[in-house]
């Protein structure tokens, strides 16, 4: 599966996957603070199990940063 991710081409070796599944393969260890935007809609935390990633989808992922 070819997914666009942050303006960047990326392969993954599976046919299907939801939200969560990528972010798992993507950021393991920091999955708080981070918000996932699919074609421009942002996708809440709670559907992430149940929405899944179509390969022309264009996924946006932003993490939340501090500073002062």
């Amino acid at each position: 599966m070819e997914l666009k991710i942050n303006q960047q081409i990326k392969h993954f070796n599976a046919e299907t996957l939801s939200v969560q599944s990528l972010l798992d393969l993507e950021i393991p260890n920091k999955q708080n603070g981070i918000a996932i935007a699919i074609n421009s809609t942002v996708i809440p935390k709670p559907e992430w199990d149940s929405h899944f990633i179509r390969e022309t989808d264009d996924i946006l992922i932003i993490s939340a940063t501090q500073g002062g």
